[in-house]
């Protein structure tokens, strides 16, 4: 891998422009999206937020009597506050105020489409300056074309949130190892606290900066003790000692430790009062938190175990294969290099001196090693640490898997940035592939002129072009046709969508499909007619009909029983959905179908007595 470099100006407008791109992207295909359940109960916590911001500036000392705020934030307190104030000031301000939005809906899921286009631009600068701009881009444009995640940026929910806040706590960390200095620990504890007041997966960052920290200083005392022992220069260069190395980490652990929960008290109003007692709740919902269905494999899960293989079968079956082998190259690269080579060293200066085994030693690091770049930051034990921190869940089986990929999103940056890592290396190797080649089909004549056009060509933007476009066109390509059905989508390693559905992987949750069907039901239910919405959340329904994308008329019900359609977004442990409205319309005939690529995800069943 190559030395970490400093940023260009230049690259803050390619970051810029990477998170206006996706921004744009993400808002030109939310229109056809249906509401997820969840964004329903979000939608209802943020107009009681937005309600306290408006009196806040209204009447500033009323709004803070403990108990207003404890009746507009105790709404929805199983999860922390900063999100959905967010979605409760775009609503407030650019909607309502400024009236930016064509759909309702939309101005309460800016704020995570622009957090997720932030999340695209850190990987770029993350990328570019832990390896080079190519590694950055590469990385950029293959964490944003995951399907799944794709469809969860569009989302008024946390998940893609915490995905860019996790990843900032944990570059701010890297920064403050990489430069020193005191301005990147407090920026450490402050985006710690973002990550508190964003959703729980945060408490998962200390774990991976404690290790980190750990095993940094190990690394130190290590190669301190070879060097010291008069090891060669080359083992020495594996991490060298700075000079005030085990500091910065404890500056950023400091700050994580106590600007980071001071940030997170002052932006989630609900525990201003009653603080502990209400974080032990907040807590304990969590850490007990009851199991939902899941399908998996053909076996619907509700209660542990639950299957330790589902994390890395769903990564196999929904990340892009061409995205999965270049982060396998990438870590096996990374470990090649950290950590192969400091123990190839090891043997060496163990081996007896002139033995043979000193000399193959030598001989396969002249061959087969190269001494690692100075690399303060630990960045590949770092970002390696995140992926194995949030996965390392999955290995308990009373994990719950309810969430499907979502719950293990936050390590999908890392993933890219080892990719995009491993396609910058490839780039360099088949520019020196080519120019050799070059050579060689074209002779020894004139081989200087040969030599000087071949080696123009190699360095030019040719070779980084035609690769990155084939490395990147079947995430886009399965990125776009995956939407709207993203909670579908599975990568052609498992067939797509129908090779999931014989396999017995979750088609659907959160009864977001709801919006896949509204042009069928505005155009069948009859005027006033009735729909029972079954997965659909009261809320996410609401939200369709105040966008204007149901007719205002249709109205939604909670029972099968005396409805004139009913919907039935599938899942394993849903199937008595559908025998209920077998039973209560007379048919088994669903008379509406959709899903992608045949797969029938959300059927309509209509009563022809009515």
């Amino acid at each position: 891998m190559k030395r970490s470099a400093p940023l260009a100006p230049a690259d803050g407008l390619i970051a810029l422009a990477f998170a206006a791109a996706y921004v744009a992207l993400l808002l030109a295909t939310a229109g056809d999206l249906g509401y997820a359940r969840d964004e329903g109960f979000y939608f209802f916590a943020a107009n009681r937020y937005g309600a306290w911001f408006q009196a806040l500036l209204d009447a500033p000392r009323a709004a803070l009597d403990p108990q207003i705020v404890d009746a507009a934030w105790s709404v929805n307190h199983e999860h922390p506050g900063l999100i959905k104030s967010l979605f409760a000031l775009s609503n407030l301000v650019l909607q309502k105020r400024l009236g930016l939005f064509a759909l309702e809906g939309t101005s309460y899921r800016f704020p995570a489409m622009v957090l997720s286009g932030v999340g695209v631009a850190l990987v770029y600068l993350w990328g570019t300056q832990a390896r080079d701009r190519l590694a950055g881009a590469s990385a950029a444009a293959l964490f944003a074309m995951l399907p799944r995640y794709f469809y969860q940026a569009h989302l008024a929910c946390f998940d893609a949130p915490i995905v860019t806040v996790w990843a900032l706590c944990a570059y701010a960390y890297w920064r403050s190892l990489r430069d020193g200095g005191a301005l990147w620990p407090v920026l450490t504890g402050v985006a710690f606290g973002l990550a508190l007041d964003t959703k729980h997966n945060s408490w998962f960052l200390p774990i991976v900066c404690v290790s980190h920290a750990v095993g940094m200083e190990v690394r130190d005392r290590i190669v301190a003790r070879a060097s010291a022992a008069g090891a060669a220069p080359a083992a020495a260069a594996a991490s060298p000692a700075r000079a005030g190395g085990a500091r910065r980490p404890l500056a950023a652990l400091a700050a994580m430790a106590t600007i980071g929960p001071l940030v997170f008290y002052a932006l989630w109003p609900w525990i201003w009062r009653d603080t502990l007692p209400r974080l032990r709740e907040y807590a304990s919902f969590h850490l007990n938190h009851e199991y939902y269905n899941m399908e998996f494999l053909g076996r619907n899960y509700w209660t542990p175990p639950m299957p330790r293989a589902y994390a890395p079968v769903m990564t196999a079956a929904t990340v892009p294969l061409v995205t999965l082998c270049l982060f396998a190259a990438g870590l096996c690269a990374a470990a090649r290099e950290r950590l192969l080579h400091p123990l190839a060293c090891a043997a060496a200066r163990l081996a007896p001196e002139g033995g043979r085994l000193a000399r193959a030693a030598e001989r396969a690091l002249a061959a087969r090693l190269r001494p690692p770049a100075d690399d303060p930051g630990g960045t590949a034990l770092l970002w390696f640490l995140a992926i194995a921190a949030v996965y390392g869940a999955w290995l308990s089986s009373s994990t719950p898997i309810f969430g499907g990929t979502k719950h293990w999103m936050t390590a999908y940056p890392f993933i890219a940035l080892f990719a995009g890592a491993a396609f910058s290396a490839a780039v360099r190797r088949a520019r020196v592939g080519l120019r050799a080649l070059l050579l060689v089909r074209r002779g020894s004549g004139a081989r200087a002129g040969v030599a000087t056009r071949a080696a123009a060509l190699a360095r030019g933007p040719l070779v980084p072009a035609l690769l990155g476009a084939a490395v990147v066109a079947a995430p886009i390509a399965e990125t776009l046709h995956a939407h709207p059905w993203a909670l579908s989508s599975y990568t052609p390693l498992v067939g797509g969508a129908p090779g999931a559905a014989n396999l017995g992987l979750n088609r659907t949750f959160w009864g977001y499909t709801t919006g896949a069907v509204v042009a069928y039901l505005n155009e069948h239910v009859p005027p006033r007619g009735t729909v029972y919405i079954h997965d659909t959340a009261g809320p996410a329904w609401e939200m369709l009909l105040r966008d204007g994308r149901l007719r205002k008329d249709i109205r939604g019900v909670g029972a099968v029983a005396g409805a004139d359609f009913a919907l039935y977004h599938h899942e394993k442990h849903m199937l008595g959905q559908a025998y209920q409205a077998w039973v209560a319309f007379g048919t088994t005939s669903p008379d509406h179908i959709a899903g992608p690529d045949g797969v029938p995800v959300i059927l309509v069943y209509r009563n022809r007595a009515r």
